[in-house]
C-alpha cells in the first residue's frame, strides 16, 4: 500500500489544499494529512477545529478519488510523522519560487534524517497560486469576502470566528 504523507498547519483548510490533496490522493492508496501542532503560528482555529474541517472536506474527496483520507495531528519532526503513519512519500505543494527554497532546504534536511523517504511536490495549480491562509484569515477578519478562496462551511467558521 503506497501511503502519503501531507503536513500542513491547514489553518484554515483552502481551495488550494484541497486542489493538492485531490491531486495527490490519485498518486496514493492511503493521504494522511498531517495537521501540525504549531504553537509558534499561533493558529486562529484550535486543533480540533482544523481536524473537524479537513475531516468534513475529505470526506467528499475520499469519495470522489476512491482515495482513503485521514487526518493526523502531529507535533513532532515531519520525519517522524512520516515514520509514524507508514508514508513512503511526503506530498508537499509550491506556488512560488519562494516555497521552492524552503522546501528544497527541508527536502535536504529530512533526506538526511532518512533518505528512504520520498518528497514528492504538487505545483499549485494557476487558480490556486496566491491562496495563502495567512491571507485568507486576514482578508476575513477585514470583513472581505474569501469565497474564492475556501469552501462554504469553512467560509462560515472564518465569520464565527471574526464575527
Amino acid at each position: 500500500m503506497r501511503i502519503g504523507l501531507y503536513p500542513g498547519t491547514f489553518d484554515p483548510i483552502t481551495l488550494g489544499h484541497i486542489d493538492i490533496i485531490r491531486r495527490a490522493a490519485v498518486l496514493v492508496d492511503r493521504l494522511v494529512l498531517g495537521v501540525a501542532i504549531n504553537r509558534d503560528k499561533g493558529p486562529l482555529f484550535s486543533l480540533e477545529e482544523r481536524v473537524e474541517m479537513i475531516e468534513a472536506e475529505c470526506a467528499k474527496l475520499s469519495a470522489q478519488t476512491g482515495t482513503e483520507i485521514v487526518a493526523h495531528p502531529f507535533e513532532n519532526l515531519l520525519i517522524n510523522c512520516a515514520h509514524d503513519v507508514g508514508a513512503q512519500v511526503i506530498v508537499r505543494g509550491l506556488r512560488a519560487v519562494a516555497d521552492f527554497e524552503y522546501e528544497f532546504q527541508m527536502v535536504g534536511m529530512n533526506r538526511a534524517l532518512d533518505n528512504s523517504v520520498e518528497t514528492v511536490f504538487l505545483m499549485a495549480d494557476a487558480n490556486h497560486q496566491a491562496i495563502a491562509s495567512k491571507l485568507v484569515k486576514e482578508i476575513a477578519r477585514l470583513g472581505g469576502d474569501v469565497t474564492k478562496f475556501v469552501t462554504p462551511p469553512v467560509r462560515e467558521a472564518l465569520l464565527a470566528k471574526f464575527s
